[in-house]
């Protein structure tokens, strides 16, 4: 990264006027104040704005072949958030009952969900026939017969797809890596077939779909491409032996800029996806999370102390891992910068970015460039909209942070801050 380079000047939606950050047309400073920190702010027209222009570079590359976006709930689950993507047209990808749940509490119907996950409980699985939804991914043999037996046991045939594993390098970190034989998702080729073919004439099971998830953060076009043209020629086998699958799901994952990355464009990734689909003739599923959400959301925080030792300057702020994981979890590099003062601020020095919580590992960034700051200064961590609020937790007792969705000049706290009452209820 530039370190000079203010994040704000390349996040869309936010940028700095009159000496502070704007999230549309609301200062961070005025959200801040109103509804205190730590707090998560999103920009609703960037996530609108994301969704809209993967879905317009899809379509005009794909022409006549149909394509549904079915949004990653994990990444962001906040109930607004969900109704506003569904407006925009989009489906859904989930992970869970809890998940399901949610979108059912939004207000979306079931019959835009795909299902996917590894360890799906015969309860979730029940849930899912009941509600009628859209697809079921499964990822095991042994997944299969208990999806059977559950249809059969509620007179409920189940849409269903496999997600094959397509043994592709992938992803920006090992742990959101997703295609390799290693991994724990999918089914290898060769047993994914002979599923298919055993259940072709399933009274329970109806063949809808084939598909794989390559990993997260790709920064590259050749993992899909690499994975869709297996995919591809396992449709033309399967059609041979008369499995005539409808859709073709080639996952999530399309990485975003953070610091200095440069992922794909939406017109790029939707025409490497048109020209390993040509002639295909089957409806493209996508299940894009980070790249929907992830920029259009930031990580308030107010400097609780300043620091040092032996050299070293620690910025102690009220933000800690348990508001924002991943850091710790994949030495995940987030910018930094103040609200109010300007990002090459005169006294710029490299300092330790720390929250409370007691564990080494409760570091933001180190040795990160920062202008000159003191205590109650207001700082804003970018890109904080994907795996932010989906991965908090109450460790050392810590309540978690409010949310707050920016349209136009307004703003709304979309979930309330908790209480120390919240934590316990329930004990």
């Amino acid at each position: 990264m530039n370190r000079q380079q203010d994040p704000a000047s390349y996040t869309p939606h936010f940028a700095r006027r009159r000496g502070n950050v704007f999230c549309e047309g609301v200062s961070l400073e005025a959200i801040a104040k109103k509804v205190g920190t730590p707090a998560y702010v999103y920009s609703g027209a960037a996530i609108s704005g994301a969704y809209s222009d993967l879905d317009k570079a899809l379509t005009a590359a794909l022409g006549k072949t149909p394509h549904t976006i079915c949004y990653a709930v994990k990444a962001n689950s906040n109930l607004s958030v969900l109704r506003l993507l569904a407006k925009m047209g989009s489906g859904f990808d989930i992970v869970s009952g809890g998940e399901l749940e949610r979108l059912r509490r939004a207000g979306i119907s079931p019959s835009r969900v795909v299902f996917s996950g590894v360890g799906k409980s015969r309860e979730e699985i029940a849930e899912g026939l009941r509600a009628g939804i859209f697809l079921f991914n499964v990822e095991s043999p042994a997944e299969l017969e208990l999806l059977s037996a559950e249809a059969s046991r509620l007179h409920k045939r189940a849409s269903t797809s496999i997600r094959v594993n397509p043994d592709v390098v992938a992803g920006g970190h090992p742990h959101i890596a997703t295609g390799r034989r290693h991994h724990k998702f999918g089914v290898d080729w060769p047993q994914a077939r002979k599923m298919y073919l055993a259940h072709r004439d399933s009274k329970w099971i109806e063949w809808q779909g084939i598909g794989s998830h390559v990993g997260s953060q790709v920064l590259s076009l050749t993992p899909y491409r690499q994975a869709l043209r297996k995919l591809a020629g396992y449709v033309r086998d399967l059609e041979a032996n008369s499995v005539r699958l409808r859709y073709v799901d080639i996952g999530g994952g399309l990485g975003v800029r953070y610091t200095s990355e440069n992922p794909p464009k939406a017109r790029e990734y939707a025409r490497a996806l048109a020209e390993e689909t040509r002639g295909l003739g089957r409806h493209l599923l996508i299940e894009p999370g980070r790249r929907i959400v992830a920029q259009a959301g930031a990580l308030l925080m107010r400097v609780l102390y300043t620091k040092e030792t032996r050299g070293k300057t620690f910025v102690v702020a009220d933000a800690a891992m348990n508001d924002f994981m991943r850091p710790a979890l994949y030495s995940a590099t987030h910018p930094i910068t103040g609200v109010l003062r300007p990002f090459n601020a005169e006294k710029v020095s490299d300092v330790a970015i720390v929250g409370p919580v007691c564990e080494t590992g409760d570091v933001f960034l180190d040795s990160w460039p920062l202008g000159e700051v003191h205590a109650g200064d207001l700082l804003a961590l970018w890109g904080a909209g994907a795996y932010g609020t989906s991965m908090t937790s109450n460790y050392n007792s810590r309540p978690r942070p409010a949310e707050v969705l920016v349209e136009g000049k307004k703003f709304r706290v979309i979930r309330k801050r908790e209480t120390s009452a919240d934590i316990m209820h329930g004990e």
